[in-house]
C-alpha cells in the first residue's frame, strides 16, 4: 500500500493534498513537492474518513490540536461529546484522544466516528491502562503487547500517533547524572522511564523502530516523535537530557522518512521566552525542517489556572520562529481533567497564538484579516467586527453599544473614531 508520503516522492498530487490546501496559500503540487522534502505532513489514515482535512508543516497555516479523553477518575462518555464538541465549535484543527480510563476502544472508537478533524493518540496510554486494570505492576507490560495494541489502534483509524522513541537506557543514565527540578513530566515518558528501570531493557520503541515503521506504513499513520524528556518547569529548560532526546529524534525522522512514513517531532514544555526561538531553530535544524507539533511552550510557573494565556504567550513565538503545530493547554493544565469551557478557552487561546505566529510569518493572506476587522472599526460597522473576530459570538454577547448604537458605552460621545470623522467631515 502506498502512503501519502510514497504518493508525494512520486510525483503524485492525491485527493487529500487537493482537500489539505483548501483555504491555504499553497497548491495540492506545492504541498506534494513539501511532503516529499519531509517539510509537511498530511495526517490521514486509510481506514479513517473525516471532513476537514488538514496538513501540517512549511508555508501553512499554523495548526491547533486539543486534548480530549477520560482519566481513571471520569469516564463520561456525554462529558466528552460537550469536550469534542467544544473543540468543534473553538474550530481545532485536530484532536487527541488521551484516555486512560473507561473503556477505551469504545471512547476511541467515538472520536474517530464523531470528530470532523484528524485524530491522534499516545497509544501507550491504553497498554498501561490495560496492565494496571489487570492488577498489574507496569514491568509485567510486554513488547508484543506494545506493538499490539499500536497495531489496533492504527488498524482502528488513528491518524498519527505520539510514540516515545527518544528515551532510551543512555538518556535515562543521562538524566539521573542532572539535577532537574522535575526530572520527567511526561506521562508516556515516564510509563517508558518506568518499565526500563524495572526491567533493565531498552526501549521496544526504539530498539524496534523497523517494526514500528512497519505498522505506520501499513494504515498510513504519522508518527509524532514524542518529547518524553521535555522540561516541566523553566528551570529545567534546554538541558543536556532534553537535547539528546532531540538528537535522536532526528536521527529516527530520517529513518520514518526514507520508509515512507510521515513524521513530526514534538517539542517542549516549559522553555523561557528568550529560549523559545533558538529551540524551533534548533530543530528545525537538526531534523531537516521537520514539522514542529509543540505543547505551548509556557514561558512561566506561576499561572495555574491561566495556563491557556501563558501558553498563548509562548505559542505565539514559537510560531513566529517556525514551530507547525501547537498543541492547546487549558486553564486546568496541572490542576485536573478539562471540562468544555477549559476546553474552548484552550483552543481560542491557541488559535489567536496562531494567527500571531501566520503573521509574523509573513504568511500570505494571513494579516488581510486584520485589515479587515480594523477598516470595520474605523466605520463603526459593529456587524463587520464580528464577522471577521476569532469569537464572533463573544464580541456579540461582550458589545455594549452606546445609545446611538454607534459607539460603544466606553467613550459614548467622546469616542475618538467618531470625532476623528467629524473633524474630518467623513
Amino acid at each position: 500500500m502506498k502512503t501519502q508520503l510514497d504518493f508525494a516522492k512520486a510525483g503524485i498530487v492525491t485527493e487529500e493534498m487537493r482537500r489539505a490546501t483548501e483555504g491555504e496559500a499553497i497548491s495540492p503540487e506545492e504541498l506534494s513537492r513539501l511532503m516529499a522534502a519531509g517539510l509537511a505532513v498530511l495526517p490521514k489514515n486509510v481506514n479513517h474518513s473525516f471532513p476537514r482535512i488538514k496538513a501540517i508543516g512549511h508555508k501553512l497555516k499554523t495548526k491547533v490540536n486539543a486534548n480530549l479523553g477520560t482519566s481513571d477518575e471520569r469516564a463520561d462518555l456525554k462529558f466528552e461529546s460537550c469536550k469534542l464538541s467544544a473543540a468543534t465549535k473553538a474550530q481545532a484543527d485536530s484532536i487527541m484522544d488521551l484516555s486512560t480510563g473507561g473503556d477505551l476502544r469504545l471512547f476511541r472508537s467515538f472520536f474517530l466516528e464523531k470528530s470532523p478533524v484528524m485524530v491522534g493518540a499516545v497509544p501507550i496510554y491504553a497498554v498501561a491502562a490495560e496492565v494496571t486494570r489487570r492488577g498489574e505492576p507496569l514491568e509485567k507490560m510486554s513488547e508484543e503487547e506494545l506493538f499490539a495494541s499500536i497495531e489496533e489502534q492504527c488498524r482502528q483509524g488513528i491518524d498519527y500517533i505520539t510514540v516515545h522513541c527518544g528515551i532510551t537506557r543512555q538518556s535515562f543514565t543521562k538524566l539521573s547524572t542532572f539535577e532537574r527540578i522535575m526530572p520527567c513530566v511526561s506521562r508516556g515518558g515516564s510509563i517508558h522511564l518506568y518499565w526500563m528501570q524495572k526491567t533493565g531493557r531498552e526501549n521496544p520503541l526504539y530498539e524496534y523502530f523497523d517494526d514500528l515503521l512497519e505498522i505506520a506504513h501499513r494504515y498510513d499513520v504519522t508518527l509524532s516523535l514524542g518529547d518524553g524528556l521535555r522540561p516541566g518547569t523553566i528551570l529545567d529548560a534546554i538541558d543536556a537530557p532534553q537535547i539528546e532526546e532531540l538528537m535522536i529524534l532526528a536521527e529516527l525522522s530520517k529513518r520514518a522518512k526514507e520508509s515512507g512514513v510521515q513524521v513530526m517531532i514534538e517539542g517542549p514544555g516549559h522553555v523561557p521566552l528568550p529560549h523559545i526561538q533558538s529551540h524551533v531553530q534548533l530543530e528545525k535544524r537538526l531534523c531537516d525542517g521537520a514539522p514542529f507539533y509543540v505543547l505551548g511552550p509556557i514561558p512561566t510557573d506561576i499561572a495555574p489556572g491561566y495556563d491557556h494565556i501563558t501558553s498563548a504567550i509562548g505559542g505565539a513565538l514559537a510560531a513566529s520562529a517556525g514551530a507547525d503545530f501547537l498543541c492547546y493547554v487549558t486553564p486546568a493544565e496541572h490542576l485536573g481533567l478539562p471540562d468544555e469551557n477549559d476546553v474552548y478557552l484552550g483552543v481560542m487561546a491557541a488559535r489567536v497564538a496562531a494567527h500571531v505566529g501566520d503573521i509574523a510569518k509573513g504568511l500570505p493572506g494571513a494579516v488581510e484579516k486584520d485589515k479587515r476587522i480594523s477598516l470595520a472599526r474605523e466605520r463603526l460597522d459593529w456587524e463587520g467586527m464580528m464577522a471577521e473576530a476569532v469569537d464572533p459570538e463573544l464580541v456579540r454577547c461582550k458589545s455594549r453599544l452606546a445609545s446611538d448604537q454607534k459607539a460603544c458605552t466606553m467613550c459614548g460621545k467622546l469616542c475618538a473614531v467618531k470625532m476623528v470623522r467629524a473633524a474630518y467631515e467623513l
